[in-house]
């Protein structure tokens, strides 16, 4: 009897042990680091072992959409952006997290909800209920190079413009030492290269769509800003552009190789890191460029999150996964594995931004960061009316579609395969199609 009673506790302890959670994510460095640290995790919850799969962006939306849509359940834990999660929650594709931390009191008052910092965490919930948590959150801003301004006698402003930062460019551009004027995104994708590029769009004055959801892609400010960003690469960037996403172009910058780099709040502390970076003496931070435009929409908005797909099995290890890898608990574990406080995932929880440690550590870019985020208006981000949300994106299902089609175009235009005003024409068309297609256009 009492060996019968060992073996029934030994299966249990095996069948324990066996659940496994399978988590997708990107292949942000942010990211790579929680996939190393969760070990950590396992620590804390031996009976759960975790499975990554880690892509590249525009391929990870593609796999993760697919599989939520369609129910398939191939991921316990999703990593889903700002702009999906609302959009996901309405769809019913994610499981709401308000129900699991009051059921779960030791989690929730451990994990402190009321620290999350109030805008991030609106937009990530629906009708009174959360969908996710917040991995990172960020804006975007200015970066460059200190020792190469010197050298070309340059000085930044706080507030620089476009055609500042073209002007710029020009001076610092010395391809035949291996150093490019400015990085900017050209990898064609609505998150890649479109989220740069409609920051500039929008300060020069453009928007998707008018109030009665007609395509204003044909417009001047849409001309001017892509004929601008298009000529700013082709002059001014690293050969090979439109295979420049984020990871590239900051894997450029942290080596010296750009004088300047315009893209999201998040790499201030990964440009930061000793450890990742050969340029953390010499880089600099401003605000995003303003176009001639309006000063409206100069950064975005955005958030990396964890959520639970409503075809998950394993919600309670989930749930345990997904707070553990937000919580200040993994912030301060990201602190000492990477040395510096400047390295933990940023603009997520008001503590962060209190602590005398992080204050110290990332002194020169947390006041902008915070003051980028929390000035971010998805909702007034246009010189003109518009009838739909966001700042980099527009808030509709059918926008990851056509934002990566006119991200095609403009990476088209950057690689000189055709014209800027062929790439409006067809962008043109593209969203004048999904706006009677999805039944926005009377």
């Amino acid at each position: 009897m009492k060996r019968l009673l060992m073996l029934s506790l030994a299966l249990t302890a095996t069948a324990q042990a066996a659940t496994t959670i399978t988590i997708a994510t990107v292949n942000n460095p942010d990211m790579v680091t929680m996939q190393k640290l969760s070990g950590e995790f396992t620590k804390k919850y031996p009976d759960i072992t975790t499975k990554w799969v880690v892509l590249p962006e525009n391929e990870l939306r593609q796999k993760v959409t697919l599989d939520v849509a369609s129910g398939a359940g191939s991921f316990d834990v999703a990593t889903v952006g700002a702009y999906e999660v609302p959009i996901w929650a309405k769809n019913g594709w994610l499981d709401p997290l308000t129900p699991m931390f009051a059921k779960n009191a030791d989690i929730a008052k451990s994990y402190n909800l009321d620290d999350v910092i109030p805008g991030v965490r609106a937009a990530l919930t629906v009708n009174k209920n959360l969908y996710a948590v917040p991995f990172y959150a960020e804006s975007s801003m200015t970066y460059y190079n200190k020792d190469l301004f010197k050298a070309a006698g340059l000085t930044m402003p706080q507030n620089p413009t476009w055609s500042q930062i073209q002007g710029f460019a020009a001076k610092v551009h010395n391809p035949s030492k291996g150093v490019y004027g400015i990085c900017l995104r050209g990898l064609p994708g609505w998150g890649e290269n479109m989220a740069v590029f409609s920051t500039v769009m929008n300060t020069f004055g453009g928007r998707w769509y008018d109030n009665d959801w007609k395509a204003q892609l044909d417009s001047p400010a849409w001309k001017n800003a892509m004929t601008f960003y298009v000529d700013t690469i082709k002059k001014y960037g690293p050969p090979g552009a439109t295979g420049n996403g984020f990871t590239e172009n900051l894997t450029l910058m942290s080596q010296g190789k750009c004088g300047m780099w315009v893209d999201a709040t998040v790499a201030a502390g990964l440009l930061s890191d000793p450890s990742a970076s050969k340029v953390t003496k010499s880089i600099g931070f401003a605000n995003a460029p303003t176009g001639p435009g309006t000063p409206k929409g100069n950064h975005w908005y955005w958030s990396w999150n964890l959520a639970i797909p409503k075809s998950t099995k394993k919600e309670d290890a989930a749930f345990k996964f997904i707070t553990w890898a937000t919580s200040q608990e993994y912030i301060a574990l990201v602190a000492k594995e990477k040395g510096t406080w400047a390295a933990v995932p940023p603009g997520t929880r008001t503590s962060t931004y209190s602590n005398p440690n992080y204050k110290k550590a990332a002194g020169a870019f947390s006041g902008l960061v915070q003051s980028a985020i929390n000035s971010a208006d998805v909702n007034n981000a246009t010189k003109d009316p518009v009838p739909y949300a966001g700042i980099q994106y527009v808030a509709i299902p059918q926008f990851q579609a056509l934002g990566t089609q006119v991200g095609q175009f403009l990476a088209g235009a950057i690689s000189g395969q055709t014209t800027v005003d062929q790439a409006l024409k067809q962008a043109q068309d593209a969203a004048n199609k999904v706006a009677k297609e999805g039944g926005y256009q009377k």
